[in-house]
């Protein structure tokens, strides 16, 4: 073999094995890359800023986000233990533990992390009524004390409540049948954003008002805890099913378990893809950075495009943080 040849030789050599190599940190650094990913979102449009947030991560190793569905809670977990989705943002834990075992627990899903911690749900009145005395959903067993809040003239007290099919309606029922309130409390549900734009309406005439509500949301920059309105205690703790848990958040009995949100994935998915199951166990949210997103959407900052900026000045602001989810799911992936 001549010196040319020997060099042509080489040549070829260190060119494949740079192309192999090249191949190997492509791989590597999009893992996800050729995979298409179901995610399954709820109905709200407020959750839509922390679901993009994963997705980006996720797309970052290389994985394709299909169009998410997007259907009521029980119908989420639903589909995640018949395989019909991938992953979800918005498991509320412990709220949504019946709809995750009714759909196959952990032998179907997985929970991930502590996505956003510190959720708190229960009921609220107007400040002006709280002072007055009602300072405990048992107060309404009183028709007389009812009757503040009975806006339709039926003789009951309106409560502004929760919708069907996302969980928290079962702990309202639950709790006007334990609590003796059903002659005296009707529980208004439908599409919530309308019931609660007419509960803040009311507020702003004066007008005396009692409702449902939990955050990270909107609600609560409008209808704000400690100035016009004020959380309200039940009488003791009792949740559906038997089901036990810490009910009580800075000395006042809520009625409702402190919630965390969680990642909840099919584990046929998490399984076959150790990149994204590294995101998931990582990626968590500061639940204030959530309720400050939805105050600008609820201040006309809530296009699709709107949304879409929140993600990417989130993103900047906590690019650290973020990195760190995407590293983690690379080096998963080796």
């Amino acid at each position: 073999m001549n010196i040319f040849r020997k060099l042509s030789f080489v040549v070829s050599i260190a060119a494949g094995i740079f192309a192999v190599a090249t191949a190997s940190f492509a791989d590597s650094s999009m893992p996800g890359k050729g995979v298409s990913v179901r995610p399954i979102e709820g109905t709200i449009l407020e959750e839509k800023f922390q679901n993009q947030i994963v997705y980006r991560a996720l797309m970052e190793l290389g994985y394709e986000i299909d169009t998410p569905q997007e259907v009521e809670y029980q119908t989420i977990h639903l589909a995640l233990g018949t395989g019909d989705g991938d992953f979800t943002t918005v498991h509320w834990d412990p709220l949504h533990m019946v709809f995750f075992e009714e759909s196959g627990g952990t032998g179907k899903m997985t929970k991930f992390g502590d996505f956003i911690a510190g959720a708190l749900q229960g009921y609220l009145v107007d400040t002006a009524s709280y002072e007055a005395g009602v300072q405990n959903i048992g107060d309404l067993k009183n028709p007389e004390i009812a009757k503040r809040f009975d806006t339709d003239r039926n003789g009951t007290a309106d409560l502004a409540g929760c919708a069907p099919g996302w969980g928290c309606e079962r702990v309202i029922e639950h709790h006007l049948t334990e609590y003796e309130l059903r002659d005296t409390v009707t529980h208004n549900q439908g599409a919530y954003d309308a019931i609660i734009a007419e509960t803040v309406s009311r507020n702003l005439a004066g007008e005396p008002i009692i409702y449902y509500t939990w955050t990270p949301y909107w609600v609560s920059g409008v209808l704000v805890p400690g100035e016009n309105v004020q959380w309200i205690e039940v009488p003791y703790s009792s949740l559906p099913d038997g089901r036990v848990a810490d009910t009580m958040h800075q000395g006042k009995e809520l009625g409702f378990a402190v919630n965390t949100l969680r990642i909840v994935a099919n584990n046929d998915f998490v399984n076959a893809n150790p990149a994204a199951r590294a995101v998931f166990e990582l990626a968590s949210m500061d639940i204030n950075d959530v309720s400050a997103q939805n105050n600008k959407m609820r201040d006309g900052e809530d296009s699709i495009e709107d949304i879409a900026r929140h993600v990417e000045e989130w993103i900047a602001a906590n690019q650290d943080t973020f990195d760190s989810w995407v590293e983690a799911g690379r080096k998963a992936a080796m």
